[in-house]
């Protein structure tokens, strides 16, 4: 008789699938970032639009993503995560080609902030689902494997946008995200739904089933993670209330929102979406300017495989300290070049884009893919998507900012003193994760919300 009991292998696999299929939000996180750069000289042109335009149109996503992700807790906790991935992937294929068709600087900014909506969406939902099926060893790589993804598709856009600068064709690079959004939309179809979801919709059995599948077929293992599931969410308060009554809550929402602010102002998503401008401040003009920013994507995805071998092995908070110090030189350096004009001599100018990658590999190494690994670990389960959601929020609200400043600050302050800023920022935030961020790492979710709700100093709950 054929024994249809999962064996290891086949859950490895599964959870594998699952993992990859939505950490697919990420790649189209990754392709509506990296897209802008390379359209926003043709945009200019095209709409004889001024800085300031240019700084609406691609900070009007981070403010629709804030929007999306405000909604989102509530969405993920009545419908369930699977389903709000499905909604994202729906508004990332309309608004992609809305964005192809725009006639004008509102009319972009607008699809803009719609595009907005379903990365806010898939921002929060993706990190949250997959730190509710990863087991608790394997939770810190899957969940930076998404991270990944982010990587792969800014990598995608950059070299998409070089490609289409040539024919100038900005339409062409926004609006052919459409179909990398309908492969991912089919691929949610045969997700499963969260199991720490389904038991908080008593409906443990099917929660059971999926934990099975997951979990090599070892039903000790799938009954007991269900149990304590139960046990976490005997009390009655969630969300909103759980955040009024409780100040254990609060400072582990206070955390990830700390968490959030100090990823987005490590200045990497200013290289993000102004990369083919602060080449041109190097030195560079025309098509260099381009290959270099596909160079910026391809050095932050291999970069973000140093996280995904090491956050679990090493532990969150060495791999941020080492990543913290290689942004501030890296910082550090181009300021003091660009300062003292050495930026002219042709050997300089390599040597700035050297250490601007060098910052994007401190990054992709740390802030980027560990934030929201933690984030999504400290949080209690009761209000797990209040928590996530607010934190993303904030992720956008500052990716808002910095989106909207960062052109402003270059043309008034200048390149050197701007990088300098970022350089600063970057030291303090080496303080912010020695005072208050835990090690998180080898650790269940259960222990972290016991040591949490027990009054344990922030950076002692994973302990």
């Amino acid at each position: 008789m054929k024994n249809n009991t999962p064996t290891k292998t086949t859950s490895t696999y599964n959870i594998m699938m699952v993992g990859f299929l939505a950490s697919l939000a990420g790649l189209m996180f990754g392709l509506d970032i990296g897209v802008m750069s390379g359209a926003n000289a043709f945009i200019k042109h095209e709409f004889s639009a001024s800085d300031h335009d240019i700084e609406t149109i691609v900070s009007s996503m981070m403010f629709g993503a804030a929007i999306g992700a405000l909604g989102c807790g509530w969405a993920s906790a009545k419908f369930g995560r699977n389903r709000c991935l499905i909604l994202s992937a729906l508004i990332f294929i309309v608004s992609a080609i809305g964005c192809a068709l725009a006639q004008g600087i509102i009319d972009l900014a607008i699809w803009r902030f719609i595009l907005g909506l379903a990365i806010g969406i898939a921002s929060t939902t993706a990190p949250l689902y997959i730190a509710e099926i990863a087991p608790e060893e394997k939770r810190g790589s899957m969940i930076s494997t998404y991270q990944l993804m982010v990587t792969v598709g800014i990598l995608l856009a950059f070299i998409s946008d070089t490609i289409l600068g040539y024919y100038s064709a900005w339409r062409w690079m926004l609006g052919i995200i459409a179909v990398p959004a309908i492969l991912f939309l089919i691929g949610l179809f045969s997700l499963p739904d969260s199991p720490r979801w389904l038991v908080m919709r008593n409906r443990r059995q099917e929660a059971y089933d999926i934990l099975l599948s997951l979990r090599g077929g070892n039903e000790h293992i799938a009954q007991k993670e269900v149990e304590e599931i139960e046990e976490q969410i005997k009390s009655p308060k969630k969300g909103f209330s759980l955040f009024m009554s409780n100040r254990n809550f609060r400072r582990s929402v206070g955390l990830g929102i700390t968490l959030q602010i100090v990823q987005q102002f490590t200045g990497m998503n200013v290289v993000m979406y102004y990369a083919p401008r602060i080449f041109s401040d190097m030195g560079y003009q025309g098509s260099a300017t381009l290959w270099f920013t596909a160079l910026v994507g391809l050095v932050n995805v291999a970069a973000t495989f140093i996280a995904i071998g090491t956050c679990d092995k090493l532990g969150r908070k060495p791999t941020l300290y080492a990543g913290f110090a290689v942004m501030a030189v890296g910082l550090g350096v181009i300021s003091f070049l660009m300062r003292n004009g050495n930026i002219a001599d042709p050997t300089m100018q390599l040597f700035c884009v050297a250490m601007l990658l060098f910052f994007i590999v401190g990054f992709a190494m740390s802030a980027g893919p560990l934030v929201w690994t933690i984030c999504s670990e400290i949080q209690p389960l009761q209000g797990r998507d209040f928590g996530v959601a607010a934190s993303t929020v904030t992720n956008w609200l500052a990716n808002f900012v910095v989106g909207y400043t960062f052109l402003t600050l270059n043309n008034n302050l200048g390149s050197s003193h701007t990088f300098l800023l970022y350089a600063i920022l970057n030291v303090i935030f080496i303080a912010v994760t020695f005072w208050f961020i835990p090690e998180t790492s080898k650790v269940s979710l259960e222990k972290i919300e016991e040591n949490l709700m027990a009054g344990k100093p922030l950076r002692k709950i994973g302990r």
